[in-house]
């Protein structure tokens, strides 16, 4: 079996702080992988009757597990799964709990406590570049056409079939049963538009018509997306300066490899590296930094910064993703610049393999690959 060797580092972490981790992340990300992988751990799949009539009495089955480690598989299809985990948490902290679900806590209504002060969060975004090395699989570029999702990844060609399949049970065992919504059509109409326009600047009003439902009913499907990891919104930075965007948010699909499906691309071309080398840079810094407080920056003539980081009482850091180097004009950097002089500039290359720095006049700019952005990012967000 692989070891995803990040990931566990990052539970073991987490099991160090709290008896209780919350595990989510979109379906078949490879959750299941995880835990199994994990040593010397009870496995429970929620998903099966006998387990769930099992955890209704939560301190009967916690008590002859002191002192192990268990798996408990998609805990939301439980009752109430919160109740089994606070019990846990206060009176059992000697089991140490691994729970999985494809949300946030907070998403699901049979979530009554969202058990703060009491867990650990980790968030297990699609494959990372630490992940394609654990599995042999570094090829890039089949990394952004055939996307993330481990089973995905690992198709001998483009798995068009398994696109469709995911989005079917996504609607029925997510979006059904934590939030009840409606019209499955308009909901997934809504989905493949926002995959096929993902990196774009969102504006609910332009989805109303070939959905054909309110804006309120947009919104709630956004929300409802965004909650299941499978939508990124990127709100704008901003002073509230008259020449900034300040209330546009981008919208990223969860996957290169869904994005790539829903703009009929079976295979990519120069051109389109560029928008999925973002998507990827943005997936790494999620995954690594289990961050999703991200920010953009564009002004009302057209000058867009990438990716921008924005620490309390810090100068902003911003990014550039490029798929290589020598496409970097300094045009929007210096623009973003002139209203906001302190900070690190940072451009982050496929084809960088050593970090270097150029002046453009007065303007440093630091090159980086993606382990070097992580890098620097983690170490506090460097000022130039």
């Amino acid at each position: 079996m692989k070891k995803r060797i990040f990931w566990i580092e990052k539970i073991n972490k987490a099991w160090e702080k709290r008896s209780i981790i919350w595990l989510s992340g979109v379906r078949r990300v490879g959750k299941t992988f995880l835990s199994k992988s994990l040593p010397d751990v009870q496995y429970f799949d929620c998903e099966l009757p006998r387990v769930r009539m099992m955890l209704e009495d939560a301190e009967g089955f916690l008590r002859p597990l002191r002192g192990h480690t268990i798996i408990l598989d998609e805990i939301h299809r439980l009752q109430n799964p919160s109740e089994l985990l606070k019990i846990a948490a206060d009176h059992y902290p000697e089991v140490r709990i691994l729970a999985t679900g494809s949300s946030t806590l907070g998403a699901s209504a049979k979530f009554k406590d969202t058990l703060t002060g009491r867990k650990e969060s980790l968030w297990r975004t699609p494959m990372l570049a630490q992940d394609l090395v654990d599995f042999g699989q570094t090829d890039l570029t089949k990394r952004l056409l055939f996307g993330g999702l481990p089973p995905f990844h690992l198709s001998a060609t483009v798995p068009e079939r398994d696109f469709q399949d995911w989005v079917d049970g996504y609607w029925a065992k997510d979006i059904q049963e934590l939030f009840h919504l409606e019209r499955r059509y308009a909901f997934q109409r809504f989905f493949e538009l926002l995959m096929a326009q993902s990196g774009g600047i969102f504006e609910a009003t332009r989805f109303t018509s070939p959905c054909e439902v309110s804006r309120t009913t947009i919104s709630n499907y956004l929300s409802a997306l965004e909650a299941t990891y499978v939508i990124h919104l990127v709100r704008p930075f901003s002073t509230s300066k008259a020449a900034e965007i300040v209330s546009s948010p981008k919208v990223y699909g969860f996957d290169t490899g869904f994005v790539c499906y829903y703009r009929g691309w079976r295979e990519l071309r120069r051109e389109d590296m560029g928008l999925l080398w973002e998507h990827y840079v943005l997936n790494e810094i999620q995954g690594r930094l289990q961050i999703r407080n991200i920010l953009y920056w564009r002004d009302k003539r057209g000058h867009e910064i990438d990716f921008v980081f924005a620490g309390r009482g810090r100068p902003p850091v911003a990014i550039e993703c490029k798929w290589s180097a020598a496409e970097f004009d300094s045009g929007n950097l210096k623009r973003f610049r002139e209203h906001y002089p302190e900070g690190a500039s940072l451009v982050v290359a496929a084809d960088v393999e050593k970090s270097f720095i150029r002046h453009y006049k007065e303007m440093e700019v630091t090159f980086v690959n993606l382990a070097g952005l992580i890098d620097l990012l983690r170490s506090g967000l460097p000022t130039a």
